[in-house]
């Protein structure tokens, strides 16, 4: 395995311990970091640690430092905030177990392999992996990294296991919070037929690898151009605004509906109802209560 491992230890399923390693699932993406440069010297810009009417300070002088109130703070030092650190422990507890659909999507953070430290070990962890999917459950457990505890939940995933680092109750915003002021009515029925009939014409197998990031793609051919032009200023060409999607500009939502579902020419037209249902006008009518 060429990855170094997240964490190696075991996985506590009651007396029943499952020695795994824990491997990152993901990666940074192709991003382009940036220097800042003095132009007339060619040469990249420093940055000084300095105080206010002071000047430039040694690191030794230097504390970290909590705002308990504006201007104020409490001061740590660095042996002080170790010795609050929890140990790292090589076990992983399974002390709950939930529905698969359970836990909001809001929670999930960043996913890592678990596999089976060695051959002694597939076995077991076999066993827990066909339960949590015969069940269709996930386990939940606390995991002590780098003296820091983590939430994470276990499911399967293949033929393996997948961990998941979840974020805490107080690190995730309720979406009522949000979503509390918009209106409760439901769509229309008509535009709500179109736009189901639009999905459907639109879904597909999900396949990553044909999303990119443009503006990444972009920057990447900026730069190869910059390199041939050996410094000098490129100013790249820039599309101007599709019609129709100038700002202020009022939409009429059943017609965008039509022309995107691919129904009728005109304002007029009739459209076909995607499940059989006689064609109805463009215009739709209000219906009359029972």
């Amino acid at each position: 395995m060429s990855a170094r491992a997240y964490w190696q230890g075991q996985i506590k399923l009651a007396l029943v311990s499952i020695p795994v390693e824990i491997y990152p699932a993901t990666k940074s993406g192709p991003a382009i970091s940036f220097r800042q440069i003095h132009e007339p010297t060619g040469k990249p810009i420093h940055y000084d640690k300095v105080v206010s009417g002071v000047g430039p300070v040694d690191r030794d002088e230097i504390f970290k430092g909590y705002e308990i109130s504006r201007g104020n703070y409490v001061l740590l030092e660095q042996d002080e905030i170790e010795s609050v650190k929890i140990e790292s422990r090589k076990t992983l507890d399974l002390v709950q177990f939930v529905d698969a659909d359970a836990i909001d999507v809001l929670y999930y953070e960043k996913p890592y392999f678990v596999l089976p430290a060695d051959d002694l070990a597939e076995e077991a962890y076999a066993v827990l992996r066909d339960a949590l999917r015969q069940t269709k459950k996930v386990g939940l457990g606390q995991l002590s990294v780098r003296g820091r505890e983590q939430l994470v939940s276990l499911k399967p995933c293949g033929r393996g296991l997948v961990l998941e680092v979840l974020r805490y109750a107080d690190e995730v915003t309720k979406a009522q919070s949000y979503f509390r002021g918009l209106p409760g009515e439901e769509a229309d029925p008509d535009m709500l037929d179109l736009a189901v009939s639009i999905i459907d014409k639109r879904t597909a197998p999900f396949k990553p690898e044909e999303f990119h990031d443009r503006y990444v793609d972009a920057l990447h051919r900026l730069i190869e151009k910059k390199k041939k032009a050996k410094g000098k200023r490129i100013i790249e060409d820039v599309d101007d605004e599709p019609a129709g999607r100038k700002a202020g500009n009022v939409i009429d939502l059943m017609a965008a509906l039509k022309k995107s579902a691919g129904a009728g020419k005109s304002a007029t037209s009739k459209t076909v109802d995607p499940k059989g249902a006689k064609s109805r006008k463009a215009t739709p009518a209000k219906r009359k209560s029972a």
